[in-house]
């Protein structure tokens, strides 16, 4: 068991990097998509991913319920493809506990036996958002990758596609 951070700006290789580590440590691999159809737009881009992972992951997706889906996966590596917009998704549904839901996420990655490799986004590095919500999902976004960073065996920062390993 290991759990592994991939982090960066928008377009930086993070999934491409994870999906990559992932075919490196086996050939049972789950991918977790976090992301729903809202739009033509959002369909485009999750065709282009699952074009880009090929057919040698099992896809699972799961908007909310992100510590189960990890906890039942049986895999030698598992992919969150990403905790930014899962994030995104419990802090715009009614009545979710973010912190609850940070806490069942880590317990379940720490807890399952194949390599988790968690992709996010960094979103502290800009301007402080406008809004009162923007600046919440910037807060608990820094609290979640703090909180995941914090377990995780290794951390790599992606910058033009080039992964630096900062632990």
């Amino acid at each position: 068991m290991s759990i592994v951070l991939v982090g960066g700006g928008a377009r930086s290789g993070k999934s491409r990097y994870a999906l990559q580590r992932a075919r490196e440590l086996g050939p049972r691999r789950v991918y977790i998509a976090t992301t729903e159809v809202v739009d033509t737009e959002m369909e485009a881009r999750i065709a282009r991913h699952r074009a880009e992972r090929g057919g040698d992951f099992t896809t699972v997706e799961e908007p909310l319920e992100l510590g189960r889906a990890i906890q039942s996966a049986v895999a030698d590596a598992i992919v969150v493809d990403c905790l930014t917009v899962w994030l995104s998704n419990l802090m715009l549904t009614f009545g979710r506990d973010v912190d609850a839901g940070i806490e069942t996420l880590v317990k379940a990655a720490v807890g399952n036996a194949a390599t988790v490799i968690l992709i996010t986004n960094e979103v502290g590095c800009g301007i402080v958002p406008e809004s009162t919500l923007g600046r919440d999902f910037r807060d608990h976004a820094g609290e979640l990758n703090q909180r995941v960073g914090s377990v995780a065996d290794e951390i790599h920062w992606m910058v033009f596609g080039q992964a630096l390993r900062v632990k």
